[in-house]
C-alpha cells in the first residue's frame, strides 16, 4: 500500500463507466527515454512508495537511469500476483503450512499467514505418459496421475479452502504458462485497495523458469526460486538491482520452411554467446510489429535458455486482438489500451528507447535448426545435423573410444581428452575429429530387439522418444498446426513412424486438441502414433515414461547412445529418460519428421524417409507443409468460443477432482504416515531472537562439481531409483516399486528430498574418478571411501561436521529449482564456492541460508590446485553481524590426511555473492522464511 506520494503521480483514469486509480509515470523526470520494462517498475515503485523499502531516492535513480553503468541500485518490486505449478508449488502451500503453525507457537495468529499477494496454482507437473500410442492413452494416464497424487491433490485443495486469494487449476487442463497468456493474465491488472478501485500494470513472478512466456503478452514477470515465491505470496517484494536492459531489434519476416522454433533457437544461441545473466531482453523496433502473439511468446518462453532475467515484448494492437481471441472481455480490452497509451507502455516504433546493450537479427536469415545433445543453446542448422551428432557421439558412446583411436593411428594425440567443445578445436583437431566420427567402429553397434509381433534393429542415434511437449512451442498455433499439416501428408504418402519410437503428443491446453479436431487432423496425427497422452509438460520435466522393457534392456545392455527429440525448451543430461543420453530440441512438425526417419543419423536432405504406395522415394520436402496453408489452417480452425468455453469452468475441475476428499481447519492435519506430504524441519527450535552467523571452520568438501551443473543435477526431478537412498526410504515405507513416481512428484516430503539432493544418474562428482551420480568419498572413514552423497551427509553432521560445495562456471543453471537449495542446506553444506551462479540458485542458497562464494576473477578450484580432500575454513562472514557485507571472505583449505603426498595449504579471497542489503537480511534471519516468520510475528 503506498503511503507516501512524493511525485504527485496518483491521479485518475475513465474507461467508459468505470473510474480507476492510477500512478502515472510521467510524473518523474526521465521517463521518457526508459525501455518499457522498466516503465513498468517505475509504476511499481510509485505505486508502493512507503518512504522506508521503497523511497523517493529510488524512484529517481531509476528515472535518471545511466544504461551503460554497472547496475548498483537497489529496489523493492513488488509483483501484482504469483503464479505456482505443483512440483513448486506443492512445497510452496507445505512452508506456508508449516509457518502457521510456527506463527501459533510463537504466540501469533497462524491466520496471519496468508496471501496478500493473489496466487494461483496449475497442477501441470504430475502427468507422465506411461501409455501411449492408443486411443485409451489420455484416459489411462489421467487415472494412474490421480492414484499416484491423491495425496498431494487433496493436500492442494485444502490449501485453496484453507488460505485467501489462492487458487488451484485441476490436472488435464493444460501446461501453466499456457493458462498463464490464454486466461489468468489481464495484462493491465485491477484490485480494491482501500475502498479504491486500482489500475496498474499486471506483473508476476512464478515458481517455475518459463513464467517468462508471459513477456510475449507485455507482462513483466519472470521465475523465482519457490521460496522467494512464498515471500511474494506474504507481502515481501522481490529485491533487486535496477537491471541492464538489452535492446534486440527485429527486422525483416520468417522465411518460407522457417517456424517459430527455429527462431528462437536462433536467438537462444546469439543471447547465450552475447552474455545476457541478469539483464532484461527487450524487443523494439518496425519488425516487432509483424511478430504474431505465439511466437512472441515462443520467444518470451525461452529467457532462461538466453539466461536473460525476463524478453519483454511491449504492448501493441497485437496483443489486443489476442486478448480478443482469447476471449477477455471487451471492457478489459479497452482498459489495457486506454491505460497502456496513458502510461507511455504503448508501442511507438519510431521511439527508440535507450538501451544498455543493442542486438539485432534480421528474421529472414533463420534457417530451420534443432539444439542438443546436452544443452538449449547448443543449436545446430538442421542441415548439418546429421554431421554434428555424428562428431558428438563419440563422447556418448565412450566404449568404442579406443577402437577408433586404432582406426586413426597417428593423426591425434593418444592423450586427447573426449568432451571439448568445437570452440577449444583448432581447424586439425576438427578434421580429425570429423575422420573420427566416420569410423564405423564410433558410428554403429547394431541390435536386433523384438518387442510383440514387432522385429527390427536399433543402434547408436535410435530416436527412442519423438514427444510434441512443453509450453515453448504447444502454445503456438503455427508449429502445431505445421505438425499436423505434416502428419496429415506423411500418412497420404503411407508413411510410418519407426516401431522404436515412443510418440507422444501433450498439448499445453485443450484449445489445442479442438483446433486439431476442427481442422480435421487429430486422426493423422494417430495414423502416427501421435495420441494425447495429457494436458501437461510430460516429456520435457521428465515425465516421459518409460521406453518399452525390451528396448530399455537392449539399450542398457549394449550401452547405446540412443536419443529423444521433443518440442521442449530443455535437453539437459538425465532429465528426458534414464535410458536417453542424448537429447534434441526441436519444432513440433520436425518432432513428427524424426519419428519418421527414428534416427539422428538421418540427413534429410539427402535421405529418404520411406517409400510411397507407388515405390517412390518421399522426403521431407515432399510432406513440409506450405506456409500460406498453415496460416489457411490457423485462421480457419481457430476462434475465441473454443477459448471461452474451455476457460468458462477453469477452477472447477472434473468429476474425479470434485469428488476428492478435502481437509478442512486453518492448520493442516499432518499425517505421519504420508510418503508424499511431511512438515519440514525448517522452524524447529526458532526463537524470535536471531542467532548470530558465525564463521565456517573444520568443513570438508561434499562435492567437487565442474561447469554447467544445473539444478537437474542438484535436485532430479525425474525417476526414483530402487538402489538409493530416497528408493532405499520409500522401500522401507512400504511403497512398492511401480508406486515410486518421480522427485517432483514427492516434493512435499523432505526426506525424499534430501536423498534425493545431488542424486542425478549424470552426476559427476570429482571427488571419484570416472563414475557417474550421486556419489562422494565419506571422510569421515580413514580411507575416504566411496559412499552416496546422502549418507555422507548423515555421517558428517554426527560429526559436528560443515561441508561445502566447489564447482565451476554457471553452477544452478535452469530450472528455479528450490529444492536444489533447500537439498544442499540440509545436507549440512554451509557454504558453494563457484566460479560463476545462475540468478535464481544463487538467491535460493541465500534463501535457506547458505552462502554463495566465488572464486577470485580467472581463477577455479583447478587453478588454485584445489582437488577437494583438504579441510575447509570460511573468515570474515562475522562482518554481516555488524550490518555490513563483506565483499570477499578469506578461504584456507589445509591437506589432511586423505590428501596426496606433498600437498601444500591453498588461500585465496572469495567473493561474497550476497548482493543487496534484503538478501543480507535474509542470510542472517537463517534464511528467508525465518526472515518473513519474524517480521509478520
Amino acid at each position: 500500500m503506498s503511503a507516501v506520494n512524493s511525485f504527485s503521480a496518483k491521479d485518475t483514469l475513465t474507461v467508459g463507466e468505470t473510474e480507476y486509480e492510477v500512478f502515472r509515470i510521467d510524473a518523474v523526470d526521465g521517463y521518457e527515454k526508459l525501455p518499457f520494462s522498466l516503465k513498468v517498475l517505475l509504476e511499481n515503485l510509485l505505486r508502493t512508495e512507503d518512504g522506508k523499502n521503497v523511497t523517493a531516492e529510488q524512484i529517481r535513480a531509476l528515472g535518471s537511469w545511466q544504461p551503460t553503468a554497472e547496475p548498483d541500485t537497489e529496489i523493492q518490486f513488488s509483483p501484482a500476483r504469483v503464479v505456482m505449478q505443483d512440483f513448486t508449488g506443492v512445497p510452496c502451500i507445505v512452508d506456508l503450512a508449516t509457518m502457521r503453525e510456527a506463527v501459533a507457537e510463537l504466540g501469533g495468529d497462524p491466520k496471519k499467514i496468508n496471501p496478500l499477494a493473489p496466487a494461483e496454482l496449475v497442477i501441470d507437473h504430475s502427468v507422465i505418459a506411461d501409455l501411449f500410442g492408443t486411443p485409451d492413452a489420455l484416459e489411462r494416464n489421467v487415472e494412474i496421475e490421480y492414484e499416484r497424487n491423491g495425496e498431494r491433490y487433496q493436500f492442494l485443495r485444502w490449501g485453496q479452502t484453507a488460505f485467501d486469494d489462492f487458487k488451484v487449476v485441476p490436472p488435464g487442463t493444460g501446461i501453466v504458462h499456457q493458462v498463464n497468456i490464454e486466461h489468468l493474465a489481464k495484462v493491465t491488472y485491477t484490485r480494491t485497495v482501500d475502498g479504491v478501485l486500482r489500475a496498474y500494470p499486471d506483473t508476476c513472478v512464478g515458481t517455475d523458469s518459463h513464467t517468462t512466456m508471459v513477456n510475449g503478452l507485455g507482462v513483466l514477470g519472470w521465475g523465482v526460486g519457490g521460496i522467494e515465491a512464498e515471500a511474494a505470496m506474504l507481502g515481501q517484494p522481490v529485491s533487486m538491482l535496477i537491471p541492464k536492459v538489452v535492446g534486440f531489434k527485429l527486422s525483416g519476416s520468417i522465411p518460407a520452411g522457417v517456424t517459430a522454433t527455429d527462431v528462437v533457437l536462433t536467438i537462444t544461441d546469439m543471447l547465450r554467446q552475447h552474455g545476457v545473466v541478469g539483464k532484461f531482453v527487450e524487443f523494439y523496433g518496425e519488425g516487432v510489429a509483424q511478430v504474431p502473439l505465439a511466437n512472441r511468446a515462443t520467444i518470451g518462453n525461452m529467457s532462461p535458455e538466453f539466461g536473460s532475467t525476463a524478453a519483454m515484448f511491449p504492448i501493441d494492437e497485437v496483443t489486443l486482438d489476442y486478448l480478443r481471441l482469447t476471449g477477455r472481455s471487451a471492457e478489459q480490452v479497452a482498459l489495457v489500451e486506454a491505460y497502456s497509451k496513458l502510461q507511455h507502455l504503448w508501442h511507438d516504433p519510431s521511439v527508440e528507447p535507450e538501451f544498455s546493450e543493442y542486438m539485432e537479427l534480421d528474421l529472414s536469415t533463420v534457417v530451420p535448426s534443432i539444439a542438443g545433445p546436452r544443452r538449449p543453446q547448443d543449436r545446430i542448422e538442421l542441415t548439418a545435423a546429421k554431421e554434428t551428432f555424428e562428431r558428438d557421439l563419440v563422447d556418448y558412446a565412450g566404449a568404442t573410444q579406443s577402437a577408433v583411436d586404432a582406426a586413426i593411428e597417428g593423426t591425434f594425440p593418444a592423450s586427447d581428452p573426449v568432451g571439448f567443445t568445437p570452440e577449444d578445436e583448432d581447424a586439425e583437431q576438427q578434421r580429425v575429429r570429423r575422420e573420427r566420427s566416420k569410423s564405423p567402429t564410433a558410428a554403429s553397434k547394431p541390435v536386433d530387439v523384438t518387442v510383440g509381433d514387432s522385429e527390427f534393429t536399433i543402434d547408436h542415434g535410435a530416436v527412442t522418444i519423438a514427444a510434441i511437449t512443453s509450453c515453448t512451442n504447444t502454445s503456438n498455433p503455427s508449429v502445431m498446426l505445421a505438425a499436423g499439416l505434416l502428419a496429415r501428408n506423411a500418412a497420404q504418402k503411407g508413411l510410418k513412424a519407426k516401431p522404436w519410437v515412443k510418440t507422444t503428443l501433450a498439448p499445453g491446453s485443450k484449445v489445442v486438441t479442438d483446433y486439431y479436431e476442427k481442422a480435421g487432423l487429430t486422426d493423422d496425427l494417430e495414423a502416427l502414433g501421435f495420441y494425447t497422452v495429457g494436458y501437461g509438460c510430460t516429456t520435457c520435466i521428465g515425465n516421459s515414461g518409460p521406453l518399452a522393457d525390451e528396448i530399455s534392456e537392449a539399450i542398457n545392455a549394449n550401452d547405446l547412445a540412443v536419443t529423444a527429440v521433443l518440442s521442449g525448451n530443455r535437453n539437459f543430461e538425465g532429465r528426458i529418460n534414464p535410458d536417453v543420453k542424448m537429447n534434441y530440441l526441436a519444432s513440433p512438425p520436425l518432432v513428427i519428421a524424426y519419428a519418421l526417419a527414428g534416427s539422428m543419423n538421418f540427413d534429410f536432405e539427402n535421405d529418404p524417409l520411406g517409400t510411397d504406395s507407388e515405390g517412390n522415394e518421399v522426403y521431407l520436402r515432399d510432406i513440409w507443409p506450405d506456409a500460406d496453408e498453415v496460416q489457411k489452417t490457423i485462421d480457419a480452425s481457430i476462434d475465441t468460443d473454443m477459448f471461452s468455453t474451455q476457460y468458462a469452468s477453469v477452477f472447477d475441475g472434473d468429476e474425479r477432482w470434485r469428488s476428492l476428499p478435502t481437509p478442512a481447519g486453518a492448520t493442516f492435519e499432518w499425517d505421519t504416515e504420508s510418503t508424499y506430504v511431511r512438515k519440514p524441519p525448517y522452524f524447529e527450535g526458532m526463537t524470535m531472537e536471531t542467532t548470530p552467523v558465525v564463521d565456517i571452520a573444520g568443513a570438508r568438501v561434499l562435492a567437487k562439481l565442474g561447469d554447467s551443473v544445473t539444478t537437474d543435477h542438484i535436485s532430479p526431478a525425474g525417476s526414483i531409483k530402487a538402489d538409493t537412498p530416497a528408493g532405499r526410504y520409500l522401500t522401507e515405507h512400504g511403497v512398492e516399486r511401480k508406486d515410486f513416481n518421480s522427485y517432483g512428484s514427492r516434493r512435499g516430503n523432505h526426506e525424499v528430498m534430501i536423498r534425493g539432493t545431488f542424486a542425478n544418474i549424470r552426476l559427476k562428482n570429482q571427488l571419484l574418478d570416472g563414475v557417474e551420480g550421486g556419489y562422494t568419498r565419506d571422510f569421515t572413514t580413514d580411507d575416504g571411501a566411496q559412499s552416496f552423497i546422502y549418507d555422507a551427509s548423515q555421517n558428517y553432521a554426527a560429526a559436528g561436521t560443515p561441508l561445502v560445495v566447489l564447482a565451476g562456471k554457471e553452477y544452478g543453471s535452469g530450472s528455479s529449482r528450490d529444492w536444489a537449495a533447500k537439498g544442499t542446506s540440509l545436507l549440512g553444506v554451509r557454504a558453494v564456492i563457484a566460479e560463476s551462479f545462475e540468478r535464481i540458485h544463487r538467491s535460493n542458497l541465500i534463501g535457506m541460508g547458505v552462502v554463495p562464494l566465488q572464486f577470485p576473477a580467472g581463477e577455479s578450484a583447478e587453478s588454485l590446485g584445489l582437488d577437494g580432500t583438504e579441510e575447509i575454513a570460511i573468515s570474515g562472514i562475522t562482518e554481516l553481524n555488524e550490518g555490513r557485507t563483506p565483499r570477499t571472505v578469506r578461504v584456507v583449505a589445509t591437506p589432511t590426511a586423505h590428501s596426496p603426498a606433498g600437498k601444500q595449504p591453498v588461500e585465496f579471497d572469495a567473493v561474497v555473492r550476497i548482493d543487496t542489503p534484503g538478501e543480507a537480511d535474509y542470510y542472517r534471519n537463517g534464511g528467508i522464511l525465518q526472515y518473513v516468520l519474524r517480521s509478520l510475528v
